[in-house]
Protein backbone atom coordinates (compact mmCIF):
# COMPACT_ATOMS: atom_id res chain seq x y z
CA UNK A 1 0.00 0.00 0.00
CA UNK A 2 1.38 3.42 -0.95
CA UNK A 3 0.55 6.77 0.53
CA UNK A 4 0.57 10.15 -1.13
CA UNK A 5 3.06 12.33 0.69
CA UNK A 6 1.56 15.43 -0.91
CA UNK A 7 3.43 18.53 -2.10
CA UNK A 8 6.68 19.50 -0.34
CA UNK A 9 6.31 21.92 2.54
CA UNK A 10 7.27 25.51 1.75
CA UNK A 11 10.61 26.70 3.08
CA UNK A 12 10.18 28.86 6.17
CA UNK A 13 11.85 32.21 6.73
CA UNK A 14 14.17 30.71 9.34
CA UNK A 15 15.15 27.90 6.96
CA UNK A 16 15.93 30.42 4.20
CA UNK A 17 18.06 32.45 6.62
CA UNK A 18 19.98 29.33 7.69
CA UNK A 19 20.52 28.34 4.06
CA UNK A 20 21.89 31.81 3.29
CA UNK A 21 24.30 31.59 6.24
CA UNK A 22 25.54 28.25 4.92
CA UNK A 23 25.88 29.51 1.34
CA UNK A 24 27.79 32.58 2.51
CA UNK A 25 30.17 30.40 4.54
CA UNK A 26 30.53 27.97 1.64
CA UNK A 27 31.46 30.81 -0.71
CA UNK A 28 34.37 31.65 1.60
CA UNK A 29 35.49 28.03 1.80
CA UNK A 30 35.05 27.10 -1.89
CA UNK A 31 36.75 30.29 -3.12
CA UNK A 32 39.72 29.57 -0.87
CA UNK A 33 40.14 25.80 -1.23
CA UNK A 34 38.24 24.93 -4.42
CA UNK A 35 35.52 22.30 -4.62
CA UNK A 36 37.78 19.28 -4.17
CA UNK A 37 39.74 20.81 -1.31
CA UNK A 38 36.66 21.87 0.65
CA UNK A 39 34.78 19.74 3.16
CA UNK A 40 31.40 19.84 4.84
CA UNK A 41 33.21 20.16 8.18
CA UNK A 42 34.99 23.32 7.00
CA UNK A 43 31.74 24.84 5.76
CA UNK A 44 29.92 23.97 8.99
CA UNK A 45 32.70 25.54 11.05
CA UNK A 46 32.66 28.70 8.91
CA UNK A 47 28.86 28.85 9.27
CA UNK A 48 29.09 28.45 13.05
CA UNK A 49 26.98 25.32 13.21
CA UNK A 50 27.39 21.60 13.67
CA UNK A 51 27.82 19.26 10.73
CA UNK A 52 24.51 17.41 11.45
CA UNK A 53 22.72 20.76 11.59
CA UNK A 54 24.19 21.81 8.23
CA UNK A 55 23.23 18.49 6.66
CA UNK A 56 19.63 19.13 7.69
CA UNK A 57 19.57 22.01 5.19
CA UNK A 58 21.87 20.63 2.50
CA UNK A 59 22.38 16.90 2.02
CA UNK A 60 25.83 17.09 0.43
CA UNK A 61 28.67 19.37 -0.64
CA UNK A 62 27.31 19.20 -4.20
CA UNK A 63 23.92 20.51 -3.02
CA UNK A 64 25.66 23.58 -1.57
CA UNK A 65 27.94 24.11 -4.55
CA UNK A 66 25.23 24.00 -7.25
CA UNK A 67 23.14 27.02 -6.15
CA UNK A 68 26.32 29.05 -5.65
CA UNK A 69 27.36 28.34 -9.24
CA UNK A 70 23.92 29.35 -10.54
CA UNK A 71 24.12 32.68 -8.73
CA UNK A 72 27.67 33.34 -9.82
CA UNK A 73 27.02 32.72 -13.49
CA UNK A 74 24.08 35.11 -13.43
CA UNK A 75 26.22 37.80 -11.76
CA UNK A 76 29.09 37.09 -14.14
CA UNK A 77 26.93 37.50 -17.28
CA UNK A 78 25.09 40.66 -16.20
CA UNK A 79 27.76 43.17 -17.34
CA UNK A 80 27.81 41.70 -20.86
CA UNK A 81 24.01 41.65 -21.04
CA UNK A 82 24.02 45.40 -20.37
CA UNK A 83 26.00 46.21 -23.52
CA UNK A 84 23.52 48.42 -25.40
CA UNK A 85 22.92 48.02 -29.14
CA UNK A 86 21.96 51.69 -29.45
CA UNK A 87 24.88 53.10 -27.50
CA UNK A 88 28.12 54.63 -28.71
CA UNK A 89 30.50 51.69 -29.34
CA UNK A 90 33.54 53.09 -27.49
CA UNK A 91 31.37 54.20 -24.57
CA UNK A 92 29.73 50.76 -24.40
CA UNK A 93 33.11 48.97 -24.39
CA UNK A 94 34.37 51.36 -21.72
CA UNK A 95 31.28 50.76 -19.58
CA UNK A 96 31.69 47.01 -19.96
CA UNK A 97 35.31 47.20 -18.79
CA UNK A 98 34.28 49.32 -15.80
CA UNK A 99 31.48 46.94 -14.82
CA UNK A 100 33.84 43.96 -15.01
CA UNK A 101 36.39 45.77 -12.82
CA UNK A 102 33.66 46.64 -10.34
CA UNK A 103 32.80 42.95 -10.18
CA UNK A 104 36.43 42.10 -9.42
CA UNK A 105 36.37 44.69 -6.65
CA UNK A 106 32.98 43.80 -5.19
CA UNK A 107 32.76 40.03 -5.85
CA UNK A 108 36.31 38.64 -5.53
CA UNK A 109 35.19 35.38 -3.90
CA UNK A 110 32.66 34.72 -6.66
CA UNK A 111 35.30 35.39 -9.31
CA UNK A 112 37.77 32.99 -7.69
CA UNK A 113 35.09 30.31 -7.34
CA UNK A 114 34.24 30.72 -11.03
CA UNK A 115 37.93 30.44 -11.95
CA UNK A 116 38.31 27.32 -9.81
CA UNK A 117 35.34 25.76 -11.56
CA UNK A 118 36.90 26.46 -14.96
CA UNK A 119 40.21 24.94 -13.85
CA UNK A 120 38.54 21.69 -12.83
CA UNK A 121 36.83 21.30 -16.20
CA UNK A 122 33.62 23.19 -15.38
CA UNK A 123 31.44 20.14 -14.58
CA UNK A 124 28.91 22.41 -12.90
CA UNK A 125 28.85 24.84 -15.81
CA UNK A 126 29.42 22.60 -18.83
CA UNK A 127 25.89 22.72 -20.27
CA UNK A 128 25.43 26.44 -19.58
CA UNK A 129 28.80 27.34 -21.13
CA UNK A 130 27.69 25.71 -24.38
CA UNK A 131 24.23 27.30 -24.37
CA UNK A 132 23.50 30.45 -22.33
CA UNK A 133 27.06 31.77 -22.26
CA UNK A 134 27.85 30.96 -25.87
CA UNK A 135 24.54 32.42 -27.09
CA UNK A 136 25.16 35.67 -25.21
CA UNK A 137 28.76 36.01 -26.41
CA UNK A 138 27.67 35.21 -29.98
CA UNK A 139 25.02 37.94 -29.75
CA UNK A 140 27.46 40.58 -28.46
CA UNK A 141 30.18 39.50 -30.91
CA UNK A 142 27.69 40.12 -33.75
CA UNK A 143 26.92 43.55 -32.27
CA UNK A 144 30.62 44.47 -32.04
CA UNK A 145 31.27 43.13 -35.53
CA UNK A 146 28.42 45.29 -36.81
CA UNK A 147 29.97 48.38 -35.21
CA UNK A 148 33.25 47.49 -36.92
CA UNK A 149 31.53 47.06 -40.28
CA UNK A 150 30.00 50.53 -39.86
CA UNK A 151 33.47 52.00 -39.25
CA UNK A 152 32.65 52.88 -35.64
CA UNK A 153 35.33 50.59 -34.20
CA UNK A 154 38.69 49.43 -35.53
CA UNK A 155 38.37 45.98 -37.07
CA UNK A 156 39.53 43.13 -34.86
CA UNK A 157 38.28 39.74 -33.62
CA UNK A 158 35.27 40.43 -31.35
CA UNK A 159 35.56 37.12 -29.52
CA UNK A 160 39.19 37.65 -28.57
CA UNK A 161 38.36 41.21 -27.61
CA UNK A 162 35.81 39.88 -25.10
CA UNK A 163 38.26 37.22 -23.88
CA UNK A 164 40.91 39.90 -23.35
CA UNK A 165 38.53 42.04 -21.31
CA UNK A 166 37.68 39.01 -19.17
CA UNK A 167 41.34 38.20 -18.62
CA UNK A 168 42.50 41.71 -17.75
CA UNK A 169 39.61 42.65 -15.48
CA UNK A 170 39.24 39.36 -13.61
CA UNK A 171 42.98 39.34 -12.90
CA UNK A 172 42.32 41.95 -10.20
CA UNK A 173 40.12 39.49 -8.31
CA UNK A 174 41.76 36.14 -9.01
CA UNK A 175 45.32 37.41 -8.45
CA UNK A 176 44.55 40.16 -5.95
CA UNK A 177 47.27 39.09 -3.51
CA UNK A 178 49.87 39.27 -6.28
CA UNK A 179 48.58 42.66 -7.51
CA UNK A 180 48.72 44.21 -4.03
CA UNK A 181 52.14 42.71 -3.29
CA UNK A 182 53.67 44.08 -6.49
CA UNK A 183 52.06 47.51 -6.21
CA UNK A 184 53.10 47.81 -2.58
CA UNK A 185 51.40 49.69 0.26
CA UNK A 186 51.43 53.05 -1.53
CA UNK A 187 49.50 51.87 -4.59
CA UNK A 188 47.90 48.60 -3.45
CA UNK A 189 44.84 50.12 -1.76
CA UNK A 190 41.38 50.71 -3.19
CA UNK A 191 42.86 53.18 -5.68
CA UNK A 192 44.36 50.27 -7.61
CA UNK A 193 40.98 49.73 -9.29
CA UNK A 194 40.86 53.35 -10.47
CA UNK A 195 44.41 53.02 -11.78
CA UNK A 196 43.46 49.77 -13.54
CA UNK A 197 40.39 51.39 -15.10
CA UNK A 198 42.44 54.27 -16.52
CA UNK A 199 45.06 51.91 -17.92
CA UNK A 200 42.51 49.53 -19.48
CA UNK A 201 40.66 52.48 -21.04
CA UNK A 202 43.92 53.51 -22.68
CA UNK A 203 44.79 49.96 -23.69
CA UNK A 204 41.47 49.00 -25.24
CA UNK A 205 39.93 52.26 -26.39
CA UNK A 206 43.00 53.58 -28.16
CA UNK A 207 43.28 50.30 -30.03
CA UNK A 208 39.57 50.22 -30.88
CA UNK A 209 39.22 53.83 -32.03
CA UNK A 210 38.57 53.84 -35.78
CA UNK A 211 41.52 55.07 -37.76
CA UNK A 212 40.93 58.40 -39.46
CA UNK A 213 41.32 58.40 -43.22
CA UNK A 214 44.13 60.54 -44.57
Amino acid sequence: MTTDAGPPRPVTRIQREKQEVILEAALDVFSQFGFRGSTIDQIAEAAGMSKPNLLYYFKSKEDIHAPLLERILDIWLDPLREMNDDGDPLAEIRSYIRRKLEMSRDFPRESRLFANEMLRGAPGFYEILHTDLKDLVDEKARLIKGWMAEGRLAVTDPYHLIFSIWATTQHYADFDIQVRAVLGPDRGGEGRFDDAARFLDQLFLSGLSPKKKA
